[in-house]
């Protein structure tokens, strides 16, 4: 009878697997890779250097200089900081900054305000949502000015739809765009009606993503649906909050196309913003050295803030860590 035994495993002598690749090898493929990746990323750097870098660096220049005007141009001449001293005691300079700033804060809190419930809306339906949400874009898909264009018409003192309603109801006709303070609430709705879908969908994506089984220990600790939401949604919706906040206040901070559409930065300037501000002086007054420091200290101030707001984001995000 032959003899039944066990044949030992023979470790394998070929292949990849059990032969280490020498570290030379290793480093010679790495820097092949670093040099393909800088190939496909040279073009973009290339674009980027050109529309981005480049006009703010100029911007920044001219804003530093004496711009002199002629027929064949412009020139700069000489280092001078009388740009910068021109604007801080310019009052259109100092009403634009206050009011881009007290409108950035009521539209983004107004937007995140109603984004949010739209949002715990949303992500309460389960039929329906799709269309909702399809529906919602509508406004965030519209071209600003296009927006602008449709809302000018709605406030329009002659045949406006809200003309026709006040007059209907009796409370007479209001002039929407030719009063500061009504110019400035009905350019802050149009606003809102417009950015309002972005919070919310922003919003949702955060939603969507937060455990279930937070929300069942919630309701079996007997908590309420307000309770829930300030104890559990709201504190892990923060960094999304965050980010929706910080898009927002980038954008309404560059105000341009709803104002100089809708009211051309009037009646007088009272919806002028830093961004109609630095048109109107660069190239209506051909003003192009303080124009040039409207810009830059729009950027500035814009990247103060931005820094702050995430400062301030991490620290919170930090002290919930630990």
């Amino acid at each position: 009878m032959a003899t039944l035994g066990v044949v030992p495993s023979v470790p394998a002598t070929g292949g990849d697997a059990a032969t280490p690749r020498p570290a030379g090898e290793h480093d010679v493929n790495r820097k092949r890779l670093a040099r393909l990746g800088w190939s496909f990323s040279t073009p973009a750097f290339l674009v980027i250097g050109a529309f981005t870098i480049f006009p703010i660096g100029f911007s920044v220049a001219m804003s530093l200089s004496h711009v002199n005007v002629s027929g064949s141009g412009f020139s700069l001449n000489g280092f001078t900081g009388s740009n910068y001293s021109t604007l801080v005691h310019a009052p259109q300079w100092r009403y634009a900054l206050g009011f881009t700033v007290v409108y950035t804060i009521v539209t983004v809190l107004v937007e995140v305000i109603l984004g949010t419930c739209i949002a715990l809306v949303l992500e309460r339906l389960t039929k329906g949502r799709g269309l909702m949400m399809a529906l919602l874009l509508v406004p965030w898909s519209m071209i600003t000015v296009i927006s602008a264009e449709l809302w000018g018409y709605i406030y329009d003192a002659s045949y406006g739809v809200l003309d026709q309603i006040f007059h209907a109801v009796g409370l007479g006709q209001p002039i929407f765009l030719g009063t500061p303070t009504p110019a400035i609430v009905a350019m802050m709705v149009a606003d809102i009606w417009k950015t309002t879908p972005f919070v919310a969908i922003i919003v949702l994506a955060g939603l969507v993503m937060l455990p279930e089984e937070l929300y069942e220990a919630s309701e079996m600790d007997g908590a309420s649906g307000w309770t829930t939401f300030w104890r559990v949604t709201f504190p892990l919706l923060r960094p999304t909050i965050a980010l929706a906040v910080l898009f927002r206040v980038l954008q309404a901070f560059g105000l341009f196309d709803l104002p100089f559409v809708l009211t051309q930065g009037g009646p007088g300037y009272s919806t002028t913003s830093l961004a109609v501000l630095g048109y109107q002086v660069m190239f209506q007054d051909l003003n192009f050295g303080p124009g040039a420091a409207v810009a830059t200290s729009t950027a500035v101030l814009v990247l103060i803030g931005c820094l702050l707001f995430l400062k301030v984001f991490r620290a919170q995000v930090g002290e919930e860590g630990s």
